[in-house]
Parts: C-alpha cells; structure tokens; sequence
C-alpha cells in the first residue's frame, strides 16, 4: 500500500489517509462483525505505526536541523579563520571555488565580483591572465591546470610568481589536498622582490666604482673609442704613456684629433699615419689587431686593438722596452747557444740512437717476460679443474683408505700421505688463488652479501680437529653480521689466516676469531700467543715466497698471506697486522657491514657435525672423471652410503628409471663430458621423477656465474676437492631439510 522509497512525510500523509476512510467504513456497518472489528483492530495498530514514524521523523528533523548549524557555525568559523590570514586563501572543491577570504578577492580588484562560489577552476586562471591588473608571470598562468592535473596524484605544489601594476608581486601556489580539493594561495612578495632589486642595483653600483678603480689603476694604458671614431673614456697610464697632459685629450674627441696632436708632439711620423690607417682597416675585418712599434729609438710599445660589441674598438698601450731589450739580449745569446747546442745536438743524437736500440732491445725483453708471466697466469687459471680433479679423487680415496685401515699397521702411513696430500692442496690453492687474483679479470672477484656465520662456522669446522691434533686451543666467537664481500675470497683468506696463527702457535697456545663493530663497518680479527713477527718483517710478509726471519725452516711456502692480502685489496677490504715476537700476532680485516640478506641460503646449520652417523641415503654420483667417481663412490659407501655412479646423465638417468623412484640426493660435477654440466642433469632428473631432490654441485669452476645457477635452481655448491666432513653435513642437512619442506608441503596440501 505504501512506497517504502517515499519521503516519511509523504508516507505519514498516506497513513492518515487509509487509516481515516477505514474508521469511516467502521462507522458505516450497521453490525459490528469479525471481519468489521478486524479491520478496526487494523487500523488502530496502523495508526501507533503511524505515531511512531512521525516521532523518528521528528527525532531526524530535529537532529538533521542540529548538524546543519553546527556545519554553519563551523563554516562561519573557517571564513573568519581565513578572513585574519595575511595570504589570499581560496579552496576549490570538484573543480569549483567553494570558499575564499577577502583578500584572495581584492589582488584581482577588476575581476573580484566574478571570484564568488562556483567559480570554475580553469576559469578562474583565464580571469588571472586577463585581469587588468596583471602584467607578466615567470613561466605562464595558463599552464598551470594542466600542470596541476599532472601533480594530482602526487600532491606536489605548483607555483608563479606573478608581476601586477603599482610594482606590486604575488606568488601564485596551488596544490591538490585530494583528488577533489585544490587549495590555492596568493602570498604578497612585494617588500622581498624590491628589496632583491635595491640590493642587486646596490651591487652593481659597488662593482662600477669597482671597476672604475680597476681601470683606472692598470698598469696597461687603455682608452675606448666609439663607432664613429671619438673618445670615450681613458685611464692616466695611456696619457702617461704617450706623454699627454689630461687637456689635450677631452672625451668625446675624435681619433683624428688625436692622431694630430701625436703628429704635432713629433711621436708618430707621415708613415705612421699610413700604417694607422691598414690598421684600423685589419680590426674591422678581423676583429683584433696587435702590433708592436719603436717610438725614437729608445722606447717600444705594445698596442692591442679589440672591436667591442657597439662597433666601436679598446686600445690597449704597453710600454715593453725593457722587455724588448731583454729580448735582444736573449736572441743575441741564442745565437751564440745555438752552434754549441748544434754540436752537442749532434751528439746527442749519435747517443740517443744508441739508447733507442737498447730500449728497443730492452722493450722487447719485457714483451716477452710478460708474454711469459700471461702465459703462465692463464696457464694456472685454465688449468685449475685438471689439477684439482686428481687431488680431489686421492682425497676421496685416502679417506676412504684411513677408515679401512684404521687398526692395522698401515693407519699411520696413510695418515702421513693424508698430511702430504693436505700440504699439497693448499699449496696449489694458494697458487691458483695468486693466479686468479694476478689476472685483470672483473669476475676474479664477486662482491655479494655475506653472512659471516655460516663462514666462521666453516672455518670452525674444518680447523677444530687441527688445532686440536697440535693441542691448540681454538676458540670462536660466533657473529650473526653480514658484510659486502666475495664469499669464496674471504673463506680463502680467514682460512690462511686461522691456519698460519695454528701453524706458528705452540703447543698449549691458543687461537681466538671474532669481530667487533666500528661504526658501518666489521673488523674480523684472528688473535694467536704464537711466536709474532718482528717490526721489520711485518710489511714484506705479505709479500710471496717471503717468511719472517724467526719462522723455522720447513714451514711453508710464504704463499698464504699473499693470498689474503691480494683478495683484501681486490674486494677493497683493510688489511692490518699488530705482533711482538714471543707474544703474539692479531690480523684484521674490516669490512662494510650491510643489512641481514633474507636471501643467503647457507647458515650455520650446515655446519653441524653428524659425527659417525652413517649415511644410510640413496645417493646418485654424476661425474665424469673415472678416479674421481671411484673415490666418492668408495667413501660413501664406507660411510653406509648406497651409491648410483654414473659418467654422464643419461646413464644417470637409467639408474633412476631402473629403481623406480628418486635417489635421497644427488651429487654432481658441474663439467661433463659433451657440453653437459650438472645443473641440467639435475633439473633433468628432477622433471623425471616429478619431485625436488635434494643436489650438491662439486665443482673445481669458482666463477659468479656458476654460483648464481646453483642458487637459481636450489642446488647447493662446494669447490674442489671439497672437506669431507663439510661434505658429510651438507648431505645430511640437505636430506633433512628436504624432508622437512615435504611433509609441510604435504600438510598445507591437505589443509
């Protein structure tokens, strides 16, 4: 009956309406039936409806009437808050003047009547432009809609300084509150801008008496002509030069008048006036001239014309005659040097023949010596896989050696030959790490961020069991920092630096690593009690093949701090070294210290010592290299490993179709045979088995590139020939985190 989107007025009215013609149909039945007293009944609950609605609809007038004077009083309040601002204050909303103040109004006094709500924007800028009382802007006021359009999601604040009549200057700024208000301000900056003006006139009158002073004072006569040839100005050395008093040359004069009073004074001659005249013709067609002229015989003198912009020219006057003189000398003495530097020229000559053959001679011995020295630099960098392959499979298999004789009575031989084979990885480490570090290569070194955890864990684990052999303590302080450097570099120099404070530390002594924090930076020291470095051994052990004089003979190669100093000037690090002989050295690196890099895989997890767990995994061995194969195959299977060797993928391959499911983890050299390498062998065997197992990519290449690949594709890298026991951790982390990544993959898929 009733339209619910009606006005509550409109519908009250209805109400009334139905209610009144249904008591009037009450009245009209003559017997008061159920249906009749129903319908009553109706009616009068229609009508406590009714009463009702009219009393919320009361309620919302009275409230609605309550808001609009408060929104008064509040706008009433703004406009007397706008009314007191010292600016012209005006606030567009959906592109219409909403509200402004008096005094936004009165700059335009012109067009005020027309600056009045729903005063359109653009519009608004037109009446600007073409107000009366406008004379100029800086960039122009009709640009500034379509640069605020721009600027509207921004906020930025566009601005013009604008020049009106009276020498009066505003500043025009509008700037986009919201998408739907624009506030714009007019800030009076006539007092600044004519101050700026007295200031600048001010200046310019101080640097005309300047140069006034200047010119006045010069050491050089000067005097200016106009174009039409008269006097303009001159400064007292040009009278003084030509011996004319200060009446005899008025300004204004003309140049001929001037040339006749020279004549007159006897100071130039008929001639002269000839050689004038070719002058003034040579300045106007090239625009300068310079001459030098005797006046008598005892004075000479330095003219220089220039032509100035108006047409008229600069006269410059120097008297030169002592410097004439002194030239004549000079020339007279050069002629009488020049026929005994002729004789010693010739001389020379014969000598310098002589000395061009010997630098030749010398120039092509130093082609050939660093032709030699490039030679064997990449020599050494490109043959570094062929010599690690075979020192990796002799580890492998004397590892492997070690455990089965460890009760019979070849254990200590094969311990020895370990120790030989260990001297002799770190010597051709150190070799290659000076070759690579020798080469003009950009990629020798690949700065990147690096946890200093996983890396001091790594030189925990590997150097405990030495330290402890020789009975050294080795303590390490561990640091959750990340520093801007190479990770294998500065792997290799910690490593040189632990291994040397263990070498050259006695028996009971102790080795301390750790860092402190400077500032941005981090300082990892390596702190020993060992036998120290004399003062003046201290810089040229960093050199190679050198050692201090109190080091005992048989002690290495003096190759490992050469390493670790190169690498530090490569990657920008600093190097120091603190020592006193017989109590101890301290090497420091410092580094920059950057954010915690999410993005950094190996933490110190890897490094967990699995102790004499065996490897009870399925693990599938890619390498080309037959000792090498044989060696890793020998050593996991003495570590309880069951082991799928293969030489290429597709062998690799079989293996994996023959058992019917994917091995535990797969290790993999990174250069096979047929331009293959371990990263497509992986993914490969992953798309087979649709699963991701667990990779560790062996390697002897170091490079950016290959690293990258291994992170792109989580597959972890280690270089050759790799530590053992950080080998063994890494098998069983990557099993176990495999495992872990799996079942919550699961878990997530169920959920």
């Amino acid at each position: 009956m009733l339209n619910p989107d009606d006005p509550l007025e409109l519908q009250v009215v209805k109400q009334a309406k139905i209610i009144d013609a249904l008591m009037r149909r009450a009245n009209r039945q003559k017997d008061v039936g159920p249906s009749a007293f129903r319908a009553f009944q109706s009616a009068i609950e229609l009508q406590q409806r009714v009463m009702e609605q009219s009393r919320d609809l009361e309620r919302a007038t009275i409230e609605l009437e309550s808001a609009r004077y408060e929104r008064e009083q509040t706008r009433k309040s703004l406009v007397k808050a706008l009314s007191s601002m010292e600016e012209g204050f005006a606030l567009f909303t959906d592109g219409e003047l909403n509200l402004c103040n008096e005094l936004f109004q009165a700059v335009f006094s012109d067009v005020s009547e027309l600056v009045r709500p729903g005063l359109r924007l653009r519009r608004f800028f037109a009446l600007v432009q073409g107000s009366g009382q406008f004379v100029s802007s800086d960039r122009g006021v009709s640009n500034m809609p379509d640069v605020l359009e721009r600027n509207t999601r921004s906020g930025m604040v566009t601005s013009e300084v604008i020049e009106l009549r009276g020498d009066r200057w505003y500043k025009l700024s509008a700037q986009y509150t919201s998408e739907e208000n624009v506030v714009i301000l007019l800030t009076d900056i006539t007092s600044v801008v004519r101050r700026n003006r007295d200031e600048k006139e001010t200046l310019i009158d101080r640097q005309e008496d300047y140069l006034q002073a200047v010119f006045q004072n010069m050491s050089s006569g000067v005097c200016t002509f106009s174009a039409t040839g008269d006097v303009m100005m001159h400064n007292a050395r040009f009278r003084e030069i030509l011996n004319l008093p200060q009446s005899l040359l008025p300004e204004n004069a003309p140049v001929q008048s001037l040339l006749d009073l020279l004549r007159a004074r006897g100071l130039i001659r008929t001639d002269d006036e000839l050689k004038i005249g070719r002058w003034h013709h040579e300045l106007k067609n090239r625009g300068w001239l310079r001459k030098r002229v005797r006046d008598g015989v005892d004075r000479v003198l330095d003219i220089q014309a220039n032509q100035l912009p108006d047409g008229g020219f600069l006269v410059e006057l120097k008297d030169v005659t002592l410097e004439a003189r002194a030239t004549e000398t000079l020339e007279n003495r050069v002629m009488e040097r020049t026929a005994e530097l002729t004789r010693a020229n010739e001389k020379l000559t014969r000598e310098y023949e002589e000395k061009a053959r010997v630098e030749e001679a010398l120039r092509i011995a130093k082609e050939r010596a660093e032709a030699a020295v490039s030679s064997k630099t990449r020599f050494l960098a490109a043959a570094s896989h062929d010599l690690l392959q075979p020192i990796n499979a002799a580890k492998l298999m004397i590892s492997t050696l070690t455990e089965i004789s460890r009760d019979t009575e070849f254990y200590e031989m094969i311990e020895r030959l370990d120790g030989a084979f260990g001297s002799a990885e770190q010597l051709l480490h150190s070799l290659l790490d000076i070759s690579r570090l020798e080469t003009a290569d950009p990629d020798t070194v690949s700065p990147t961020n690096v946890s200093l955890a996983s890396v001091i864990a790594g030189i925990q684990g590997d150097q405990t069991l030495v330290a402890e052999n020789k009975n050294v303590r080795l303590d390490v302080v561990p640091s959750s920092a990340f520093v801007h450097s190479d990770p294998v570099y500065l792997l290799r120099s910690i490593q040189n630096l632990v291994v040397n404070a263990i070498q050259y530390t006695e028996p009971g002594g102790r080795v301390l690593v750790g860092c402190r924090h400077r500032g941005d930076k981090v300082v990892l020291q390596v702190w020993d009690t060992g036998i120290g470095i004399a003062r003046k051994d201290q810089a040229r052990v960093f050199e190679e093949f050198t050692r201090a004089d109190n080091v005992p003979l048989g002690s290495g190669m003096g190759l490992g701090l050469s390493v670790v100093d190169r690498a530090c000037r490569l990657l920008g690090h600093k190097l120091s070294l603190r020592s006193k002989p017989g109590v101890g050295s301290v090497f420091s690196i410092e580094m920059d210290r950057v954010e915690a890099d999410r993005g950094v895989t190996e933490t110190p997890d890897l490094l967990l010592h699995t102790g004499d767990v065996p490897l009870d995994y399925i693990v599938l061995v890619i390498e080309n290299d037959r000792d090498v194969l044989f060696g890793t195959t020998q050593w996991l299977e003495q570590n309880g490993a069951s082991v799928l060797p293969a030489r290429s993928p597709q062998e690799a391959m079989r293996f994996v179709t023959d058992m019917g499911m994917p091995p535990d983890i797969i290790l993999a050299d990174y250069q096979l045979d047929d331009g293959d390498t371990g990263v497509s062998a992986i993914r490969q065997i992953r798309q087979m088995t649709r699963s991701r197992v667990p990779a560790i990519l062996i390697t002897a290449d170091r490079s950016e590139a290959v690293r990258k690949a291994g992170l792109r594709h989580e597959i972890s890298v280690m270089t050759k020939p790799v530590k053992l026991s950080r080998l063994r951790s890494l098998i069983v982390w990557k099993i176990h985190h495999s495992v872990i990544t799996q079942t919550l993959d699961t878990d997530k898929s169920r959920q």
